[in-house]
């Protein structure tokens, strides 16, 4: 702290502060006996953090304060205007809330300060303002009520559509896995029946051998099909069509969706016709057509309950289930879970991903990053009103692991810019915001991983950033959600 150097106080000189000029003689008298004047040299008055035990006022000079962001004292209010005030103006709500400056004060010249202790400061609020004192400590608490309890719906209401959104994607792969064991049942049963037939059919040892060994050759190619644009099926389709009706095979139309599925052409069915008698060859390709079909509902189950446990997956992920709050983590993981879980909200809007997967993982507080992921994506969503790109970008700044999440949406408004991330602020529509994304992920950012969260916005490109520090800060104790203590004119 700069040094002190102790003067007179005048009462005449209070007296011509707004902040006491409607004070009576008693009272100017009372604060000059309990506080008094310093002349502070140019330096650090206080340090945000520290206890608070001052009340300054700004008799004479000139003053700066500052907030901490990350490793950066951000300065927010330099002024010279006599009366203004700083540092412990809550001492009236005694020890209801943690009494440390919310700010740091200092001076660039000499400059004079009528100083009361903290103490004294809750006396006097309390003496002479007790019905001022009961309004403003209903006001104070109140407001953290209400930001509590909106802040702990705006959680509930992700939760509820992040939930929403995970039902209906887990519904998908299930009911499609449900699906085909159901035809795999019937294709087994089918399987049964034509190998019955081909054990009692003509077949000699070696012709089953070549016979057994097509079908393991179209399990193979049923691995390596190539994918196949429309026009591209539907001729191959034909192909294979025409082929099944020249060899006399009913239903030709009805095989070749899964022979061209399979990636089979006529090549391999030539095989097959120089294996088997003609006599047998419709029951050899049907008995394949089976073969084909169940290969590929097995893969169908299997990519489905793949689905469902990458999907699981990620909700642990989300969610940090089972593992500790702080710890370090690979952001990439945690934007792709939240990614995953935001996919049916997603819907049409492209998705970019411009990853450094070089960048090492930051220590943070996994959980709460993912919510500050869910609010920045939700948000570019909503700006692009079902369409548009989302850019995720990672790099290095620095010091920092800089995430980047843009839209290709109208963009932020130069008028409202300064103000989305105060605490009850929306555009969106009545009901469909409760304006505490961005203060909540401001202060998980800023104040929990003294990290820092800005926007840049033009029509057509808009960027939230968030800067996260490689290396935890010795202050990395989540920070107390109150007001600001900060200089009033």
């Amino acid at each position: 702290m700069a040094g002190e150097q102790p003067m007179k106080c005048d009462v005449d000189e209070l007296r011509t502060l707004f902040l006491f000029e409607k004070l009576s003689d008693e009272q100017l008298d009372w604060l000059c006996r309990e506080g008094r004047v310093v002349v502070v040299e140019p330096g650090w008055v206080y340090r945000e953090g520290e206890p608070a035990t001052c009340f300054y006022v700004l008799l004479e000079g000139s003053l700066i304060l500052t907030r901490r962001v990350g490793d950066d004292d951000v300065e927010f209010t330099r002024t010279d205007q006599r009366g203004v005030y700083a540092g412990a103006f809550q001492a009236y709500l005694g020890d209801r809330i943690r009494e440390a400056y919310n700010n740091s004060l200092r001076v660039t010249e000499p400059s004079r300060f009528f100083l009361l202790d903290a103490d004294k400061f809750a006396q006097l609020m309390h003496d002479w303002f007790p019905m001022a004192l009961h309004l403003l400590e209903g006001l104070f608490f109140g407001i953290q009520s209400t930001q509590q309890a909106v802040g702990q719906r705006e959680r509930l209401l992700a939760l509820g559509s992040l939930s929403a959104g995970l039902t209906h994607e887990l519904n998908n792969p299930a009911a499609a896995a449900v699906r085909a064991t159901s035809a795999l049942r019937e294709r087994v049963a089918g399987m049964r029946h034509k190998l019955a037939l081909i054990a009692a059919g003509p077949y000699d040892r070696a012709t089953l051998e070549t016979l057994i060994r097509l079908q393991e050759d179209a399990v193979e190619q049923v691995a390596k099909a190539p994918a196949l644009s429309p026009i591209e099926t539907s001729d191959r389709e034909d192909e294979l069509a025409g082929w099944f009706d020249s060899h006399g095979i009913a239903g030709g139309w009805d095989l070749a969706p899964t022979f061209v599925q399979a990636g089979l052409n006529e090549s391999f069915l030539d095989k097959v016709v120089d294996t088997v008698d003609e006599g047998v060859l419709e029951g050899a390709i049907r008995w394949l057509n089976y073969t084909l079909e169940t290969e590929m509902l097995m893969d169908e189950i299997q990519d489905s309950t793949t689905r469902v446990s990458t999907l699981v997956a990620a909700a642990k992920q989300y969610s940090q289930m089972d593992r500790a709050p702080y710890q370090v983590v690979d952001v990439h993981e945690l934007l792709d879970s939240t990614l995953l879980m935001l996919g049916r909200k997603i819907g049409d809007v492209t998705v970019v991903k411009d990853y450094d997967r070089t960048l090492p993982p930051v220590p943070a507080y996994a959980a709460e990053l993912n919510q500050v992921w869910t609010n920045l994506i939700d948000n570019a969503i909503s700006a692009m009103d079902g369409g548009g790109t989302l850019t995720i970008r990672t790099a290095r700044d620095e010091d920092y692991l800089l995430v980047e999440i843009g839209d290709s949406g109208p963009g932020v408004p130069e008028e409202i810019r300064s103000r989305i991330f105060e605490p009850f602020f929306t555009t969106k529509p009545f009901g469909d915001g409760t304006g505490l994304g961005l203060d909540i992920s401001w202060r998980i950012v800023v104040n929990k991983h003294h990290g820092d969260l800005r926007v840049e916005s033009v029509p057509g490109d808009t960027r939230f950033q968030v800067r996260l520090p490689f290396v935890a800060s010795e202050r990395f104790d989540p920070a107390p959600a109150t007001s600001d203590q900060g200089a009033a004119s």
